[in-house]
């Protein structure tokens, strides 16, 4: 089967500043010691080779007191050039949403909502050609479900994440192409694993073991698939489905809960 890459548009924050002093998922461990120079260098890996694969890497000025902003898939949601602000469920990252808004509202984003319940943005939500998907269960609110929906207008499929190392609902599910998605079953609650058994009944099936590697933090442009290196048992199936997978490796970022997704916020025209 041939794949073809859409070019994309990508929002990225560097971790100049980041370093692991709290503990707001079951990955940060504040007694683990963060190399900076090598986190930064994975970082500028992952954007220089978004590049080298045609798609524009826009990027978000660090603030010294958040040194979770290199999770950008956080801080907003875009889709058809409309801007979902997030509202973060911790303080420790609220202050990161006023910086997103500001950022979009600069560069002429006319259409911006500041959201009245909390949600993570990408996250919790996850854009198809037919739905947006929307986890819930440790970050986002339930209400934040029909607040995207009237917002975006499109239909809003919401999902029970059950199991706390899949925090989000991108460290549990990828969307690979159109409605094309992989994920893990057992990060979901059992109404949600048939619901999306009925809605993508050929979606790629991930591993426990691949999904300890966060190996569904990963981002597609349709063709390449770029998601933790240490997923070694995505390889073979993403390939049999036409697909490139690209192996990223992004182990210092990975201290603070995320990979190639939480650091990739996707501007949709």
């Amino acid at each position: 089967m041939r794949r073809d890459a859409t070019p994309r548009r990508y929002l990225m924050c560097p971790p100049a500043h980041f370093k692991v002093t709290y503990s707001i998922n079951p990955w940060m461990d504040p007694t683990k010691p963060v190399d900076l120079p090598l986190a930064l260098a994975q970082w500028e890996d992952l954007r220089d080779r978004y590049r080298a694969l045609g798609h524009t890497v826009e990027t978000l000025v660090p603030d010294p007191a958040l040194p979770d902003m290199v999770f950008a898939a956080n801080g907003a949601l875009v889709v058809d050039g409309r801007v979902l602000g997030a509202r973060f469920a911790h303080r420790e990252r609220a202050a990161e949403a006023a910086i997103h808004l500001a950022w979009f509202r600069e560069r002429g984003y006319r259409e911006v909502l500041e959201p009245s319940h909390v949600n993570e943005a990408e996250g919790d939500f996850a854009v198809t050609a037919s739905y947006l998907l929307a986890g819930r269960g440790f970050r986002s609110s339930p209400l934040s479900h029909a607040e995207a929906q009237e917002f975006f207008g499109r239909p809003v499929i919401g999902l029970d994440l059950v199991d706390p190392r899949y925090y989000h609902l991108d460290t549990a599910l990828s969307v690979l192409d159109g409605d094309e998605v992989m994920y893990y079953p057992d990060a979901f609650s059992p109404g949600s694993r048939a619901v999306l058994r009925r809605l993508f009944p050929d979606a790629l099936i991930a591993d426990g073991q691949d999904a300890a590697a966060l190996g569904l933090n990963a981002v597609s442009d349709g063709r390449h698939v770029l998601l933790p290196q240490a997923a070694t048992g995505l390889l073979a199936p993403l390939r049999d489905r036409g697909f490139e997978p690209v192996p990223m490796d992004l182990g210092e970022l990975l201290k603070g809960g995320g990979s190639v997704k939480c650091c990739t916020q996707e501007l949709r025209p």
